[in-house]
């Protein structure tokens, strides 16, 4: 081994720190999970989530030195969740709480911000980022705390998306690069690679970097304050940092048999990506959840999301906490073809308001006519018989997914014969991929291993940064295996689905 790179990879529940050799091998890695902190909001003494900042930089630390004692660290790359910033003051420090994108400050603020920024389509069109609730674009983020923090706000010297936090943390220097910058966030024209005249609107220019670079080029080298925390050698270079969801993407750009292809990544987020060639949406994709991301080659890669692996968890807890088990349902194509047929029965999506593909669904479930809320079940109100029917259960919730899937993945801009490469969590969904793969006959569809996707793309930029390397010259080291999925054997889908859609 010439060498090691370490990754920091941030997601909204697990924390990690890995380590890789120059041929993409994972050597070692540790994870963490940090409960929010409670803050209050200044004038309304209102309690909100806020990411513990100060604990995980001491926990990347010590792990970095256990690291640094084991392995020849040479880069530092950084990876994490979106739509989340950090200010900090003249001096480099944290000046007001980093509050979790999910928090919704009221639909007034909602309609504050898009008075003075512009409407949602306009905002739309010209920012290619689509109209979130709560606070998932990051200049929603910034107006709530200019108007709910307003003296920590004050202090802010300098506004830094959440990858080059992390890089400042390290090196003491603020930067940007394109795949956060990308990401729905209204403050960023695509064609000009500058900020929007959403900056301008909420006054913000002078506070946001304007060193931007590439996303596999380095930031700097780490600090001296860094190197006595982490024993690493005041050498080890910082690359610019990524966004997640793009950072799962370049192992696949990586590969030169990959064609024309959709990543349908699932986890709390299911995230659709299509590489393309152009930044063009459709009539009918304005005031839907679709965007455009940057990859970290700047290429367009048109996207759509829901939470998916959100609803999934919640049904499935929902579902052992009723039936006092802790067995994980099982599935049966009978039963399936069951739901199918009777098309009476529909669990319908949109746990946060404006995050997915129906934007005007309440979540729970119809069974023959009545709707049973997420909320009043979650609270033990009456329950929908299904709830009881282990299989026919389980075949309801995974129908949902697979109608939020699908929608996805042809808002996404997916064609006939558009390859779906599905990693993460849902790749174990033995049913979810069978009723996907039959609801869409006209493309393949392959589950894909890949370990730790994010972090191995994240690993792949401090490779490119630290070696000079270019993306394709890391393809065979990029290890990932295909498997084809077979279709279910059911029937009645599209009736199905059709029936579904109309309860929206």
């Amino acid at each position: 081994m010439n060498y090691a790179v370490a990754v920091i990879d941030i997601g909204m529940t697990n924390k990690k720190v890995a380590v890789y050799d120059e041929n993409l091998r994972q050597l070692d890695a540790v994870y963490k999970n940090f409960e929010p902190l409670k803050v209050k909001e200044p004038a309304s003494g209102l309690e909100v989530d806020a990411h513990d900042l100060a604990g995980m930089e001491e926990w990347f630390c010590a792990q970095l030195q256990v690291f640094a004692q084991k392995y020849p660290i040479k880069a530092l790359s950084v990876t994490t969740h979106g739509a989340t910033f950090v200010c900090i003051d003249d001096k480099g420090k944290v000046c007001a709480p980093c509050v979790l994108y999910t928090h919704e400050p009221g639909e007034s603020f909602q309609t504050d911000f898009y008075t003075l920024c512009g409407t949602k389509e306009e905002l739309q069109k010209t920012t290619y980022t689509p109209p979130f609730g709560s606070l998932i674009n990051p200049a929603k983020g910034i107006m709530y705390m200019q108007k709910y923090f307003p003296g920590e706000f004050a202090k802010t010297k300098t506004i830094l998306n959440f990858p080059q936090y992390w890089g400042h943390v390290f090196t003491g220097i603020a930067g940007i690069e394109p795949t956060y910058c990308g990401c729905h966030s209204y403050l960023w024209n695509h064609k000009k690679s500058d900020w929007s005249p959403v900056a301008d609107k909420l006054n913000i220019r002078p506070l946001l970097p304007v060193n931007y670079k590439n996303t596999c080029e380095t930031l700097g080298t780490i600090s001296e304050e860094t190197a006595k925390r982490t024993c690493l050698d005041k050498s080890v270079i910082v690359t610019m940092g990524i966004h997640d969801s793009n950072a799962s993407l370049l192992p696949y750009l990586a590969k030169s048999d990959t064609g024309d292809f959709v990543l349908n990544s699932t986890g709390t987020w299911c995230v659709c990506m299509h590489p393309q060639d152009n930044l063009d949406f459709n009539d009918e994709d304005i005031g839907k959840i679709v965007f455009f991301n940057q990859s970290a080659f700047r290429q367009p890669v048109k996207t759509s999301i829901f939470l998916g692996g959100m609803e999934f968890d919640t049904y499935i807890s929902l579902y052992k906490k009723v039936n006092k088990t802790d067995d994980f349902p099982s599935f049966g194509f009978d039963e399936t073809q069951a739901v199918l047929n009777a098309k009476d029965t529909f669990l319908m999506p949109e746990m946060v308001a404006g995050s997915g593909q129906f934007t005007g669904s309440k979540p729970g479930i119809w069974e023959k006519g009545t709707f049973y809320s997420l909320e009043g079940m979650q609270k033990g109100s009456k329950l929908p018989e299904i709830i009881r029917n282990e299989k026919r259960f389980f075949a309801l919730l995974d129908l949902s997914l697979v109608i939020q899937t699908e929608t996805a993945l042809r808002r996404a801009g997916l064609k006939k014969g558009t390859k779906v490469f599905t990693e993460g969590g849902f790749r174990k969904n033995k049913l979810y991929n069978a009723l996907l793969a039959a609801a869409m006959s006209e493309n393949d569809f392959f589950l894909t291993s890949i370990s730790e996707a994010t972090a191995c793309g994240s690993a792949m930029t401090a490779i490119m940064a630290l070696s000079g390397k270019k993306i394709c010259e890391l393809g065979e080291a990029a290890d990932i295996s295909y498997q084809a999925v077979d279709k279910a054997p059911v029937s009645g889908y599209e009736e199905y689905k059709k029936a579904w859609e109309k309860l929206i």
